[in-house]
């Protein structure tokens, strides 16, 4: 996660929203990202879509199984489905999305007994640095 973190300060040194992730197997990384949605003008460049793209390319492959997925903030339902669709076996979070969370705080698409996958997650994992970073962010925004 402090990776991840890592990340994310990129993201807000690039006028990004501070969020980054990185995809593990076997305790190697084979995809990491930040937030480039803005400078990419590219609506899905969250960070765990550029992770997941990254690890895919490498693995040659678009099922990312057996990896576990370290993101900062709560994943979008369009990232939780990517992750679905992805077969990712874990994803570990810092801060919950309280507006737009797609796998605690608004919805529960990761782990829901209706699709076909389900992800373990594991959520707070260093969620006050995680947090303090965007509020941070924000503020000198406003």
């Amino acid at each position: 996660m402090r990776h991840a973190l890592d990340l994310a300060r990129q993201a807000e040194l690039a006028g990004e929203v501070p969020v980054g992730a990185i995809l593990v197997r076997a305790g190697s990384i084979i995809g990491s990202g930040f937030n480039t949605p803005i400078s990419s003008n590219d609506p899905t460049a969250h960070a765990e879509i550029v992770a997941l793209r990254q690890a895919a390319s490498a693995e040659n492959s678009y099922r990312l199984e057996d990896t576990t997925l370290y993101a900062t903030l709560e994943p979008c339902i369009m990232c939780a489905g990517a992750l679905v669709h992805a077969r990712v076996r874990r994803l570990v979070f810092g801060a919950r999305d309280l507006r737009f969370g797609g796998v605690r705080s608004k919805f529960r698409l990761a782990d829901n007994d209706l699709l076909n996958h389900k992800l373990e997650v594991v959520e707070g994992v260093l969620a006050a640095d995680c947090l303090r970073l965007l509020q941070d962010f924000f503020e000198r925004r406003r």
